[in-house]
């Protein structure tokens, strides 16, 4: 495989420096109170943008990448079981980082830190929004102002996921691989366990809930015409987002790969690719009856990010769209299980 270009694997997207990463789907939390970790319920399918030409509009095919498909309020994680190298990855949403809430830049930064450390950092839920705590990841359309990228920015532009990575430079990373090599020569190699918080289950689910109102007052906003989905928040959860403990000089200067990632709407979805969107979002109800269990992580060697300044005022879609929850039942304690510490086409980049 070539190892400057950002392929796609399955549904998992292989960028440049061995980093992995899955859209996953998952249940949407209310968004009061903080929660345990829900778990996947199935990976999002994930195309090639350039393989489908005038049925993508243009402004996707310029900026090239990958897509998927997202229902309204559809809550989703990513996960980066199997990078395999250590990696600095930065996230972003609608070109806002996840992270630091700053706009997006080809630089890795750490006054606030600008990305997440791989293979420490797991996964990630949601945007840095508390000591401790992520908002979870949920999708809504651009135009409504609900987006992160409206709230921080005023202004609904970019949409998507956009993913960016950086190996470590030559030298370290040439220290780091022969560290590796004498840890597997001194100890066993030991089997991995089963049901981690990463497995995704593919499920089905009841239909999605009808058409939100329409949002309170505001000034209006740029929105494109593409039939595009953003990222807004919803319900917090019990998360940390790692420090990095590697001085910033440690990372290559420059990114590996990047990746646009274009969230579209179920029926462009079957119009675009001629393919069945997954099923409609899962809700309690389903999510009960397949007794999928809640998950609490923690690496007592890792220090959490402080929360950033410019996601923490970011509202919940719900305050929006309005509520559509039914009324929330915690989890049982039993429930909430610890945690512990490829080949493909080539995706094209484009500008963005």
């Amino acid at each position: 495989m070539t190892e400057d270009t950002v392929r796609i694997d399955g549904n998992a997207l292989r960028l440049p420096g061995g980093v992995q990463v899955r859209f996953i789907r998952t249940l949407r939390l209310p968004e009061s109170g903080t929660h345990a970790l829900p778990p996947g319920l199935g990976e999002f399918p994930v195309r090639r943008v350039e393989d489908y030409g005038d049925r993508v509009p243009a402004e996707w095919r310029a900026r090239g990448g990958v897509m998927l498909p997202v229902y309204l309020r559809e809550a989703m994680w990513l996960s980066f079981a199997g990078t395999a190298e250590p990696a600095a990855l930065q996230v972003g949403v609608g070109k806002v980082c996840a992270v630091s809430g700053r706009p997006w830049t080809s630089r890795l930064r750490r006054d606030p830190q600008n990305y997440v450390v791989l293979p420490r950092q797991p996964w990630l839920d949601g945007i840095n929004s508390g000591k401790g705590t992520v908002r979870q990841f949920v999708a809504v359309p651009l135009g409504l102002g609900a987006t992160v990228e409206a709230q921080v920015t005023g202004e609904e532009v970019w949409g998507g996921v956009q993913l960016q990575s950086f190996p470590l430079n030559e030298r370290e990373l040439a220290a780091w691989r022969e560290a590796e090599r004498d840890k597997a020569r001194r100890l066993p190699r030991m089997p991995m366990a089963a049901g981690a918080y990463g497995a995704a289950m593919p499920m089905a689910a009841p239909p999605a809930p009808g058409a939100a109102p329409a949002p309170a007052g505001g000034a209006p906003l740029r929105a494109r015409s593409a039939p595009a989905m953003g990222l807004g928040v919803g319900g917090s959860m019990r998360q940390e987002v790692y420090a990095d403990d590697r001085p910033l000089k440690s990372w290559a200067e420059e990114p590996a790969g990047r990746v646009f990632v274009h969230l579209v709407t179920p029926p462009e979805w079957r119009r675009i690719t001629g393919e069945a969107p997954p099923p409609s979002p899962v809700d309690r109800a389903a999510y009960t009856r397949a007794g999928l269990p809640w998950f609490d992580y923690y690496d007592e060697d890792a220090s959490d990010l402080a929360p950033a300044d410019e996601l923490g005022s970011v509202k919940p879609v719900g305050d929006w769209l309005g509520d559509d929850h039914e009324p929330w039942q915690q989890p049982s304690p039993h429930q909430v299980k610890p945690l512990g510490d490829a080949p493909g086409k080539p995706v094209g980049d484009g500008d963005w």
